[in-house]
């Protein structure tokens, strides 16, 4: 219906075509008396330009600290073995062994004779022992000290005869004074004795005195 329309007014078309001519004949027109050169001082005149800084990013994480440097392995422990200290282990002598032995019991031995002590002489007479005693000290030379003293006194002397009439252990046994004795028993070894069987102990006196 529209194209209905268009076919019915032709000057419509006309009047556009036109307006195009004129528009094109303008721009030819600016282009030769300079209008189009306007435009090229227009566009050499310097440009404003703005930089618009970027959004900051946002800050960067810290870096990762650097992995810890890689040591060496230290050396294997050297194991240095310690001097073999001998040791002196105390022998322990285990105890002898027991061994049951059965012995006999010991035969009754006889009982041991022993020896009776040597029977203490008897007492003699010294005249049944000696009998030329009474003799011999009728004899007697009198101690010249006790002369010069004029000392009196008596001594006892014992002694013992054995079997064989030996005269033997002669001792003073009591004296008056010592002036005496040497003679009394000096006289006593002048003795004639006569064994009795066994060892018999005899006693003699001795008595001194001046003759006044």
């Amino acid at each position: 219906m529209q194209y209905a329309q268009a076919q019915r007014q032709p000057g419509k078309h006309s009047i556009g075509f036109g307006v195009v001519v004129l528009l094109h004949v303008v721009v030819v027109y600016a282009l030769v008396t300079g209008l189009a050169k306007k435009v090229v001082d227009v566009i050499k005149q310097p440009l404003e330009t703005k930089i618009i800084e970027a959004p900051k990013p946002p800050p960067e994480a810290p870096p990762p600290p650097p992995p810890p440097p890689k040591l060496a392995p230290p050396p294997p422990d050297v194991f240095v073995p310690m001097p073999e200290v001998q040791i002196q282990v105390p022998v322990t002598q285990s105890p002898p062994a027991i061994t049951a032995v059965t012995t006999k019991p010991p035969e009754a031995q006889p009982p041991a004779v022993v020896a009776a002590p040597p029977a203490k002489p008897v007492p003699v007479a010294v005249g049944v022992a000696c009998p030329n005693s009474q003799k011999v000290r009728a004899e007697v030379a009198y101690p010249r000290e006790a002369q010069r003293q004029e000392l009196e006194g008596d001594t006892l002397v014992e002694f013992t005869v054995d079997r064989e009439g030996r005269v033997s252990d002669a001792q003073v046994v009591k004296s008056s004074h010592r002036v005496f004795d040497a003679v009394s028993l000096a006289t006593v070894r002048l003795f004639k004795c006569v064994g009795q069987g066994q060892d018999v102990k005899v006693q003699v006196p001795f008595v001194f005195k001046l003759d006044r």
